[in-house]
């Protein structure tokens, strides 16, 4: 079972947990772990999982981040990842159970993650700096309610490594799945859709739908049909830019997204928070670069 972390911040009144610290300083934590995170979609854990029977690098990435879910099936795993589009959870779900255990695919997930973040970080590994970032991160990703987000859920209930270089790592996937799972509740909310969400980021990042990474791929019909629903609702232009209304609805996305990842940081008090901040800002800035 997970690390367990004292109560007393966890009994604190939800308005507190939700105005303790600005939501600036929420944002920027979610700037952080985001690099260090993802390292696990790296080289390095890619080819872990290929020495252990993966296909390709998306079985890979399907058995690593869907094992804390157990042998779930593809419909689960898609429900709950919710940004892919129909079908490509199950050209690898439950294919990769023949080949690996969810036991085994956590384990190499994250031996491999841990090698990569190290290759990434060089020096900064063996830091005082890390192995303080590492224990307030992991007390932040281990204190938030995991109502309604069973990835996090999930997640919640490994073991925390002790090696402070893949205990960092995996503080900072505790924090992004707890994000993730409630940018999908803000998706839900607004009435957003997975292939939809994507088609936003792409606009937002000042690039044509058919172009962004995890979408480009698509059938031209099936994303002209969702760009068109878009259109419909009055959110995307005949040019496929953004309007004022689908502007405004992105960063209600944001500001909700923000909002709901807040209680994770709720244990910490603001000189920690802005201690865990300082001391990770080299770190991610360290893993970006090396991943650029």
């Amino acid at each position: 079972m997970g690390e367990r972390v004292s109560t007393r911040a966890l009994s604190r009144p939800k308005e507190l947990l939700t105005m303790l610290h600005p939501q600036a300083k929420i944002h920027r934590m979610s700037e952080l772990v985001e690099p260090i995170a993802t390292v696990t979609f790296s080289d390095v854990p890619n080819e872990a999982f290929l020495a252990i029977g993966m296909r390709n690098y998306w079985d890979g990435y399907f058995a690593g981040r869907a094992a804390p879910l157990g042998m779930a099936p593809a419909e689960v795993v898609h429900a709950v990842f919710y940004n892919f589009a129909p079908g490509e959870v199950a050209r690898h779900i439950p294919w990769v159970w023949g080949k690996t255990t969810p036991e085994e695919a956590i384990a190499v997930r994250e031996r491999g993650s841990a090698e990569a973040l190290r290759q990434r970080i060089g020096n900064l590994a063996e830091s005082p700096g890390l192995v303080r970032a590492a224990e307030l991160a992991t007390r932040a990703g281990l204190s938030a309610p995991s109502e309604g987000r069973a990835l996090y859920a999930g997640l919640k209930v490994l073991d925390v490594p002790e090696d402070p270089v893949a205990r960092l790592w995996h503080a900072a996937t505790l924090l992004r799945e707890h994000r993730g799972d409630g940018h999908n509740a803000a998706l839900l909310t607004l009435g957003i859709g997975g292939t939809e969400a994507h088609v936003l980021m792409a606009l937002a990042l000042g690039m044509p739908a058919e172009k962004f990474g995890r979408i480009h791929h698509l059938p031209k019909p099936q994303l002209d049909a969702v760009i068109d629903g878009l259109r419909a609702r009055g959110l995307v232009t005949p040019a496929g830019t953004f309007t004022d209304a689908g502007r405004e609805t992105k960063q209600q996305i944001e500001t909700l997204t923000d909002h709901l990842a807040t209680p994770a940081y709720g244990i910490l008090t603001t000189a920690e928070l802005d201690e865990l901040i300082t001391t990770l800002e080299p770190i991610a800035a360290a893993a970006e670069e090396a991943d650029s």
